[in-house]
């Protein structure tokens, strides 16, 4: 397989397209919100522009690899753009589209002043060095920089992306600039402007939004079991962090297969054995398991932070857990979420429990505009008052429609992204 050719993963049975998922997610939450301008709807429907570039790169060895990117926004009716770059061989034009929606969707949820915006190339990061992903990067963002700005287009870190690659983004923009410019991207190093806190914030409002649904139920995070799908950036910060609020994680994955002890894993010894041999495959006092075994065990907890597409019509009737916490983009698909939800089972969607991130990447952009930056424990406890403000919001709706949460949450999203259309009025 060449760099630049799609990837042969193979599609779990039952997966859906990212967009027409986003798009069947948008549908059914309008089709129970009547008064709405048809209008209107159309046009929340579409992305407002798509760049597609195809780069060339030297490489170490001195040939020349063409590859192919993206940037798509959906929407900048509420404010600039903003989404993280993605750089993996499943990257498609449709993923894109799908995950600009969703991330418009999760601003107005948690009620930041963004639109939605994706953007990735098509590459798997781990097959070159660190020269050519550099040079990659700065040839991509020379490609993008047509549409990126601090004012309107602010990408951040996604799969097969880091502060390192963010630094490159910033530091290739700034000298097309001629001036140092920190705010045009998030999720950078703390020493050219990052934000305290912004590394562990995804898995930090998976954290808090898991808490407050135990605590809803009835329940305490304390002695909850939880099992986490993916150990990237994510999935290891909630686990983590959910073991330091005295859950007990008795499995996680990556994607090479899992472990588990349902008397609980140590992940700090987890996380370094990761380290060590590159997977959490073979932890020492755990038995081992896949990826399909570890979304079906009796758990209190099942957090899918791995990929889109994890629980489909194929093993949705198999989940034990009685709460889900999407920390992952679309893990599970539309079929599945109707079967679960026949079940009883309360799904978190990942347009509330996984904003964390852009939530403390606004909290950088802001830092980098203004040249005033926050402690982490202020950064921590700004995130924590926005997501459990969005939590109550979308459950209040919830209770009031008598609707499940995915839905409550589109029609928060829906009708504030709707809203500022109407007061904005369509130029001309």
């Amino acid at each position: 397989m060449s760099i630049r050719e799609p990837s042969t993963r193979q599609t779990p049975p039952g997966a859906t397209n990212p967009l027409e998922m986003a798009l069947h997610q948008f549908d059914t939450a309008v089709g129970q919100m009547p008064g709405l301008e048809q209008g209107i709807i159309d046009m929340m429907r579409e992305t407002k522009r798509e760049l597609t570039v195809n780069f060339p790169v030297k490489m170490d060895n001195g040939s020349v690899q063409v590859f192919t990117g993206y940037r798509v926004h959906h929407s900048t009716l509420r404010g600039p753009s903003k989404g993280g770059i993605r750089y993996s061989p499943d990257v498609t034009l449709d993923m894109m589209r799908a995950m600009a929606m969703w991330m418009t969707w999760k601003c107005a949820v948690v009620n930041l002043p963004f639109g939605g915006a994706k953007g990735g190339v098509i590459v798997d990061p781990k097959a070159l060095s660190r020269r050519e992903l550099e040079h990659l990067t700065r040839r991509y963002t020379s490609e993008i920089s047509i549409l990126i700005s601090p004012q309107g287009d602010i990408p951040a870190p996604d799969l097969g992306t880091d502060p390192q690659v963010m630094a490159w983004i910033m530091d290739t923009y700034s000298m097309h600039r001629g001036y140092s410019t920190p705010a045009v991207v998030t999720g950078k190093p703390l020493e050219i402007g990052g934000s305290q806190g912004r590394f562990e914030a995804p898995g930090r409002g998976v954290m808090f939004v898991a808490r407050e649904a135990l605590k809803r139920m009835g329940k305490s995070i304390e002695g909850a079991t939880v099992a986490v799908q993916g150990f990237g950036q994510v999935g290891r910060t909630v686990a983590s962090l959910t073991q330091g609020k005295g859950a007990s994680i008795v499995a996680v994955s990556d994607s090479q297969g899992g472990v588990h002890n349902p008397h609980g894993l140590d992940i700090e010894l987890l996380i370094q054995h990761k380290q060590r041999t590159g997977s959490v495959v073979g932890f020492p006092g755990a038995e081992g398991l896949t990826n399909a075994e570890l979304v079906t065990l009796p758990v209190d907890v099942l957090v899918p932070a791995a990929t889109e597409n994890q629980i489909t019509r194929y093993n949705a009737d198999h989940i034990q857990a009685p709460l889900v916490v999407e920390a992952a983009n679309g893990p599970i698909t539309p079929e599945a979420d109707q079967i679960l939800r026949d079940k009883g089972i309360l799904i978190i969607p990942d347009i509330l429990a996984n904003t964390g991130g852009v939530t403390v990447s606004y909290f950088e952009w802001v830092q980098g505009l203004q040249h005033f930056f926050w402690t982490e424990r202020e950064t921590n406890e700004r995130l924590r008052d926005i997501m459990l403000r969005a939590y109550e919001s979308v459950a209040r709706i919830g209770e009031q429609r008598r609707v499940d949460m995915r839905t409550a949450a589109y029609f928060v999203a829906i009708q504030r992204v709707y809203d500022a259309t109407k007061i904005r009025g369509i130029y001309p």
